[in-house]
């Protein structure tokens, strides 16, 4: 939780330190510890550089399967979990929640293994050509895929919806509206039971969306970049490719929706990065590829949005509580602590075929969490 001194700001009982003449109030805050609700940590080389830094900070993550293949079935998911756990330090507790990728091939009988498995919590579903590695995603969602999302009823397994279309004639800022209208909200009339998660918003009409649905049966994650970046960010002295991500950013009153909706106190948003990690080269070329790495920097940067808003004691239930009540999963009975102490981003992270810029690379940041 966060400490009550912290909160009533008792300044003769906090420690000071002299910063250019003034004082400078220490603030420290204690957290359970978060949980990533969405979080890409590749495979190979790569996976084995990401994982650690997801580990330092979070004690779950939700992790994404649109690796090449996908992983689309229970075993393929229990196969990418151990490699994940022979990433991670020895003395890590850090636990990985696999997901399945939903195809028009996949059937009931692999939604009943996978929640019998104990390793696999969710599904999750690209709209085919949506992302990175999305090409084998859904293309028949009310028919080939229905008979699975009835069968994920009756597993209680939540949905995570990459909430786009991707019919070219459609503005690319339109996308996550248009998907609301056609497809997310008739399936929810459809299927009323159906736990979905609608990932990484981006817009106000999400926030409106998801506020109008159900408690406990619609939430929405919700990434650092889309609190703290508006579509600006991708042209401000020159063309950011770090910046680049999907769902795009958008116009500054959506980012400000999201940031209301957030820092509101509602249960139904939660910590979800979509931390994405790509080699440098993969971004800095002609056709970049989408993603943003702030795997090492997300905890910092949710902290600065939650203060800025004047929000801190709404911020433990959003990294923390909010997620696992929706899964219905054990709150975190580990704590970490994170002190108002300037720190500098790293300009990049070294792996073995090359280098991640990470979000903010190079910059200052004010909230620093421990390991």
């Amino acid at each position: 939780m966060i400490s009550s001194s912290i909160l009533k700001c008792s300044v003769p009982n906090l420690p000071v330190s002299k910063v250019g003449g003034l004082q400078k109030i220490k603030m420290e805050l204690s957290l359970t510890r978060p949980d990533d609700w969405h979080l890409h940590l590749r495979d190979g080389d790569l996976l084995e550089a990401v994982a650690p830094l997801s580990a330092r900070h979070f004690g779950r993550a939700v992790v994404m399967p649109n690796l090449r293949p996908p992983i689309t079935t229970t075993a393929a998911a229990i196969a990418y979990r151990e490699s994940i756990m022979k990433a991670l330090p020895e003395d890590s507790n850090f636990t990985p929640l696999m997901t399945l990728y939903l195809t028009d091939r996949t059937s009931p009988d692999e939604i009943k293994l996978a929640r019998e498995s104990g390793v696999v919590y969710a599904v999750k579903l690209y709209p085919a050509g949506a992302t990175t590695n999305s090409q084998d995603g859904v293309t028949d969602l009310f028919g080939k895929c229905f008979p699975v999302l009835q069968e994920m009823v009756q597993q209680n397994m939540p949905l995570l919806v990459h909430g786009e279309v991707t019919d070219p004639d459609i503005d690319i800022f339109d996308r996550e509206k248009v998907y609301i209208d056609t497809v997310l909200g008739p399936l929810i009339q459809k299927l009323p039971q159906l736990k979905v998660v609608m990932e990484h918003i981006t817009t106000a009409d999400a926030v409106r969306f998801v506020e109008s649905c159900n408690k406990g049966t619609v939430a929405a994650t919700v990434t650092p970049q889309h609190l703290l970046l508006n579509r600006n960010s991708l042209f401000q002295g020159g063309l950011q490719p770090h910046n680049y991500c999907l769902p795009v950013l958008k116009r500054e009153v959506h980012r400000q929706a999201i940031v209301a909706a957030v820092t509101s106190g509602s249960r139904r948003y939660f910590l979800g990065t979509d931390s994405a990690p790509h080699e440098r080269q993969r971004k800095e070329c002609p056709c970049g590829c989408a993603g943003i790495f702030n795997a090492p920097v997300a905890l910092s940067l949710y902290a600065k949005v939650f203060d800025e808003a004047g929000a801190l004691d709404k911020f433990e239930a959003f990294t923390s509580f909010n997620g696992p009540d929706f899964y219905g999963l054990p709150r975190s009975t580990s704590t970490i602590k994170l002190s108002r102490t300037p720190w500098k981003v790293p300009d990049h992270f070294s792996f073995a075929s090359g280098h991640i810029i990470p979000m903010f690379a190079g910059e200052t940041l004010e909230w620093l969490p421990s390991d």
